[in-house]
């Protein structure tokens, strides 16, 4: 590893040294961010007290593949086996997911009542669209509570990490799986290599792999720095896949840009020899990431911590200003994401004395390590209480948050988002 920051022994946390994808050391160092506890630990009022580890946010890209990645490692049953995101809780991206699932049964000719597992299926709402179009379906989400929820609710789900064990004990008991989906969630697994396995394990011999991630070029070129969180240990670009699936026997036969979560890649892949045609989107790409990122990504990487020092002295100049006038000043939105930006850019409940969110989950509950309130709409009702500004921290659903709070600005109420690019609507 070469510029690298010294790798503290911090309990809970493990450090990789070798590529997450092909294996190399080869590894430089290309961004820090602001260390903060895990993303999603919101604290109920009760333990507020207790102490709250900050985790080291540092990314690297490898000089031999160009997978961009984190090296430090919560341990993952800290973060996934009690969660509080649950997919269904945006009626944007419900929408999402029911046309992806439609797109991809269409265009594939997928049968009625053909095998479809989702690895991290959380509450089951993508599953629901397959079982809805004549699907068996089968999830497995190593979250408790929701796993728990989701079955029953009707979504059988298993309640285990993805495992090449558990994939062979799932082919025997299910049958080969025909389909085998992952929404945003192959940025958050350590152990890649085991999981494609079972991937590949769990597939007919004429299934298809369906995956959605986050996008780097997205990231990168659209300061999305926020997406970067312990949850996430991945950045994936296109041209570091076509391999690492090759090594598991997979090919990478189409991929599809899209805007869901601020920028992401759908990636198609099927096991070698089941005769689907490469279309060109992937080498487009491909060439479109080596105009967008440089010769390399790290290059792209370290442009990006230039924008976010720019969008951070353009939001901290903004709230600045704003409370020099005696304009109040609240926040929409507590996801993951909302942790990062907030402990990079310094926003502390000072500037920011609550935040509102429309997930049950969350209300009641403070943010990771600021201890920012999280509470509901209901608050914006009492002119007491509601800010003439509110910061979206939720902005990859902004225009849904301000077409359900359309009364906010008719009270004379203003919206700030702060990325890609701030903007006061």
């Amino acid at each position: 590893m070469t510029g690298s920051p010294s790798h503290a022994v911090i309990p809970g946390l493990r450090w990789r040294e070798v590529c997450r994808l092909c294996d190399s050391p080869r590894l430089d160092f290309a961004l820090s961010i602001t260390a903060t506890p895990p993303a999603n630990a919101l604290v109920p009022a009760d333990q507020l007290d207790a102490h709250e580890t900050e985790y080291p946010l540092d990314v690297y890209v490898c000089a031999d593949c160009g997978h961009a990645q984190l090296l430090g490692i919560v341990d993952p049953r800290a973060l996934f086996s009690h969660y509080l995101y649950v997919s269904g809780t945006s009626p944007v991206f419900v929408d999402h997911l029911r046309a992806y699932a439609e797109d991809v049964v269409t265009a594939y000719a997928v049968p009625r009542d053909s095998l479809v597992v989702e690895v991290g299926s959380n509450d089951g709402t993508f599953l629901r669209c397959f079982q809805q179009l004549g699907m068996r379906v089968l999830g497995v989400d190593p979250a408790a509570n929701i796993a728990a929820e989701a079955s029953a609710a009707g979504i059988p789900t298993v309640n285990a990490f993805f495992t090449p064990e558990l994939a062979a004990e799932l082919r025997t008991r299910h049958g080969a799986a025909s389909l085998v989906v992952a929404n945003n969630v192959f940025a958050h697994i350590d152990d890649l290599h085991g999981v494609f396995e079972g991937v590949r394990t769990l597939l007919a011999p004429d299934g298809m792999l369906v995956f959605e991630v986050g996008y780097f070029v997205a990231v990168a070129g659209g300061t999305l720095f926020d997406t970067i969180y312990h949850e996430h240990l991945s950045y994936h670009t296109v041209r570091p896949l076509i391999p690492f699936l090759a090594r598991h026997g997979l090919e990478l036969f189409d991929v599809q840009r899209n805007l869901s979560q601020g920028g992401s890649i759908r990636v198609f892949a099927q096991p070698a020899g089941a005769g689907r045609t490469v279309t060109s989107r992937v080498a487009e790409l491909c060439t479109l990431e080596e105009h967008e990122l440089g010769a390399h990504p790290l290059v792209g990487a370290r442009r990006l911590g230039e924008r976010i020092e720019r969008a951070r002295a353009a939001l901290t100049s903004l709230l600045g200003e704003l409370r020099a006038q005696g304009r109040r000043a609240a926040a929409y939105g507590a996801p993951a994401k909302a942790t990062t930006l907030m402990y990079h850019f310094g926003l502390t409940r000072d500037a920011i004395p609550y935040i509102v969110d429309d997930n049950p989950r969350k209300q009641g509950l403070f943010t990771p390590g600021l201890h920012v309130p999280v509470v509901a709409a209901d608050v914006l009702r009492d002119p007491e209480r509601r800010p003439e500004y509110l910061l979206i921290l939720a902005w990859n659903f902004a225009d849904s948050i301000i077409q359900n709070n359309g009364w906010f600005a008719e009270a004379g109420g203003r919206w700030i988002i702060p990325l890609p690019e701030l903007r006061i609507v």
